[in-house]
């Protein structure tokens, strides 16, 4: 299994048993690496034999907002996914064994976007325009790339900002590399940044806590049933 992550510690909650992480941030990132694993280009991991085939591909990690009504930590379970080639639909019954394993998990159209949505208005925007119910930078990658290779997709994503939170400008000079002095940079030329950033860690660590939860309840395979023969055999029973 492929897990379509945006950052390091998505990745780290998704890798396990079974699957392996693939991690952005952003589209681009991800469509070069999964093309590249998927094409024959490149081996899981180090030291990691490439299976034969895989079982499928699923985004998981964080989301924004954009249904109001959504909370950070809020779970939602992907019933089609907007891509810039339209609206993929994911996999039927991985989706509602998802939703099985995850009480409350919302069932919902996701949004990829190239670029973050940093604003309410933008946010707004898109929820009023498309009525997906969250969006993210990987997603709509990751979807383009199971269609590409005849994979069943799924996604599973948690709320971190909420459609009415504003992401600064500081929260998001670090995201490309995940370096810390961009970051740092940023607040000291516009100190007032402070509190919306203190704000924003503490949603990124209720999203956390859920997405842990989350990734608890599906289990090996992510709520996707695999077959004995795909799994390590330290996985095995």
């Amino acid at each position: 299994m492929l897990a379509v992550c945006g950052m390091p510690f998505e990745a780290a909650i998704a890798d396990g048993p079974g699957v392996v992480a693939v991690c952005g941030p952003g589209p681009w990132r991800v469509a070069q690496r999964l093309h590249g694993m998927l094409d024959g280009a490149g081996q899981a991991r180090p030291g990691l034999a490439r299976p034969a085939s895989w079982a499928g591909i699923i985004s998981f990690g964080c989301a924004g907002g954009l249904d109001p009504a959504l909370a950070s930590g809020d779970c939602v379970v992907a019933t089609s996914v907007l891509t810039p080639e339209g609206i993929i639909a994911t996999d039927a019954d991985w989706s509602r064994a998802m939703l099985d394993r995850l009480p409350g998990a919302h069932p919902a159209l996701l949004a990829g976007v190239d670029a973050p949505l940093a604003t309410p208005a933008a946010k707004a925007a898109l929820w009023r325009d498309a009525g997906a119910a969250a969006v993210d930078m990987e997603t709509h990658a990751a979807a383009l790339a199971a269609r590409r290779h005849g994979l069943p997709f799924a996604a599973c994503r948690v709320v971190l900002d909420p459609a009415w939170r504003s992401v600064p400008a500081a929260a998001l000079a670090g995201l490309d590399t995940g370096a810390v002095w961009p970051v740092l940079r940023s607040l000291a030329g516009a100190p007032w940044q402070i509190a919306a950033v203190c704000a924003l860690a503490r949603d990124a660590w209720v999203a956390r806590r859920a997405l842990l939860r989350a990734r608890a309840r599906l289990g090996v395979g992510l709520g996707r049933y695999l077959a004995p023969s795909s799994l390590p055999p330290s996985s095995l029973p």
